[in-house]
């Protein structure tokens, strides 16, 4: 369960990244308010994610997927370059991202996953 609240918390990154640029500087109500909404999402579920996984793999993961996401949001939404140097990297922090899942120690208890 652990997993994916990070994941999700990765995912709620992304929300509130891109609702900052269309809440224009908090100028406009709605998308700064559900911002301010995905921002607490996104630290509440990285928090509850940190019951099982060690800080520095959970924090990689965590900004690792904001960024990767923001900058796919980016490009699929916002009409942002989708150059190959640009592609490559994100493909690189994505296999970085699976590696630190693939290598993580999660803490586990006598046989049941707390949630």
């Amino acid at each position: 369960m652990a997993w994916i609240y990070l994941l999700l918390a990765g995912l709620m990154e992304v929300v509130w990244a891109f609702g900052l640029k269309l809440s224009e500087g908090f100028t406009r109500p709605v998308p700064g308010v559900l911002t301010v909404i995905g921002l607490v999402a996104s630290f509440v579920l990285f928090a509850k994610s940190l019951k099982r996984i060690e800080i520095g793999t959970a924090y990689a993961v965590f900004t690792g997927i904001g960024t990767a996401g923001t900058v796919l949001v980016g490009i699929l939404f916002m009409q942002e370059s989708a150059d190959w140097p640009k592609l490559f990297f994100i493909a690189l922090l994505i296999g970085g991202i699976v590696g630190l899942k693939m290598i993580s120690g999660d803490k586990a208890e006598a046989g049941h996953e707390q949630g």
